[in-house]
């Protein structure tokens, strides 16, 4: 168990400098490069996938769609999800062209389906259940 605090932080360019992704998929080579410090820097690969958990509140909302967005593009992920538990829908995007390109906005009984996650079998209503 990580006792460090925020769990994984990830340096960004812009303002914050850091985020804490609310879940974060990282790279096996990742594994020895954390085990001092729980940071995956810009001079590393970026990590595979990060998903947001969107927080009740425009400022929050806007804070996943919008900065966190950008923030994660500039960095290079190649998979960026965000959990919308008020609409309960979750909005996939990928990296295409150094752009993020909207893959689906799942809802309701809608698979969850990922080349990262090939034996997942869960619909997005059971994510938010």
């Amino acid at each position: 168990m990580d006792r460090r605090g925020h769990g994984l932080e990830l340096e960004v360019r812009g303002e914050p400098k850091n985020r804490y992704p609310d879940l974060t998929i990282i790279r096996e080579e990742h594994i020895q490069l954390l085990s001092q410090r729980n940071t995956i820097l810009l001079s590393m690969l970026p990590p595979l996938l990060v998903i947001e958990v969107v927080s009740p509140g425009e400022i929050q909302r806007e804070r996943d769609y919008i900065a966190k967005r950008i923030q994660y593009q500039d960095c290079g992920i190649p998979k960026y999800w965000i959990g919308y538990p008020q609409a309960q829908t979750i909005l996939v995007l990928e990296l295409r062209v150094d752009t993020y390109t909207k893959v689906g906005n799942l809802s309701n009984d809608d698979l969850v389906i990922s080349a990262i996650f090939s034996q997942l079998n869960l619909k997005v209503s059971q994510v938010f259940n």
